[in-house]
């Protein structure tokens, strides 16, 4: 009888006590993809340093420098002293507080149309086209429409009339035009803050919405409770582009409809850096007012972002 011998095992030579193991290398493939990422953005981020951070570096310090006679030469805060002591710039600045207290406005227009959309009114779809046709159009043909529009003589007083209310100077008034100005601005880029409303929508877990339904929950209870918990990401969102718009996208139907008038009344800080560097030739002057504007939207979008983290927690 053949004796029984154990199939052979091949093992590895016991290491030394206390030699280290060898470190195993990591396969190729893991590195290209822990790099790839990196390598994918790395266009966008080299465009906004060159084309954003750098030009913004060079404007901030460009606003140190005198204008004229003293070009090139270093004034520290002369050019900031200037500014605020100028009636037109403090005008301005006013009239950026405004726009920050009708940025909600300008917020909850989209977004309750936005709601009346995704839950399917009657003539949904022919809502969404016409509300965002407005944002194709150029901000000069915009402008130049409400001009004819909200002259003293023209359609929109024609109507009040009818009606017993009696003829108002829009854009004549320096009490009424920047609430004027404002309303066609929001009227004619609203509809891009409506597509990205839309958008988040579709992020929205439907459930939410059934079981709010179910439980007879009203509309103003269903947004407040669901819809902008839900949404609260997409509404950091528009709060900051919209802010971002009404404070840089002006420029066009501010030039069109009012030129900073009446008695500078709708002044903003972009129409006063283009006056300052198209008319009066003080580009260190425009650059210290730009450099004001930046840190304005900068300081206002993160207080923005702040309370709405903020409130999205309490609930």
């Amino acid at each position: 009888m053949t004796g029984y011998s154990p199939a052979r095992v091949d093992r590895a030579p016991a290491r030394p006590a206390g030699e280290p193991a060898p470190a195993r290398r990591a396969p190729r493939g893991t590195r290209l993809e822990r790099f790839a990422p990196l390598v994918l953005v790395a266009p966008a981020v080299l465009v906004v340093l060159l084309l954003r951070l750098w030009p913004l570096l060079l404007g901030v310090n460009f606003s140190f420098t005198g204008d004229g006679d003293r070009n090139g030469t270093a004034v520290g805060f002369d050019n900031y002293v200037t500014l605020f002591g100028d009636p037109l710039f403090r005008t301005a600045l006013r009239n950026v507080g405004l726009l920050v207290l009708l940025l909600p406005v300008a917020v909850a227009i989209p977004g309750l149309l936005a709601t009346f959309i995704h839950l399917k009114v009657p003539g949904h779809r022919v809502y969404r086209g016409v509300y965002f046709f407005p944002a194709v159009l150029s901000p000069v043909i915009v402008g130049a429409i409400f001009n004819l529009l909200l002259a003293f003589d023209g359609p929109v007083n024609a109507v009040l009339g009818l009606v017993g209310l009696g003829p108002v100077d829009w854009l004549g008034n320096p009490g009424v035009a920047i609430f004027a100005v404002v309303g066609v601005q929001v009227w004619a880029t609203f509809g891009m803050a409506l597509v990205v409303f839309l958008a988040g929508f579709s992020t929205l877990d439907a459930s939410l919405l059934d079981a709010a339904k179910v439980d007879g929950a009203s509309l103003p209870q269903t947004i407040r409770h669901v819809i902008v918990p839900g949404l609260s990401r997409t509404i950091q969102f528009v709060f900051v582009t919209t802010m971002i718009g009404l404070l840089t996208s002006m420029f066009g139907l501010l030039y069109v409809m009012t030129s900073g008038g009446p008695a500078g009344s709708t002044y903003l800080p972009e129409y006063y850096i283009w006056i300052q560097q198209g008319q009066l030739n003080q580009p260190a002057l425009a650059s210290a007012a730009s450099t004001v504007l930046f840190l304005i939207m900068l300081v206002v979008g993160l207080a923005e972002i702040g309370i709405l983290r903020r409130s999205g927690r309490e609930d």
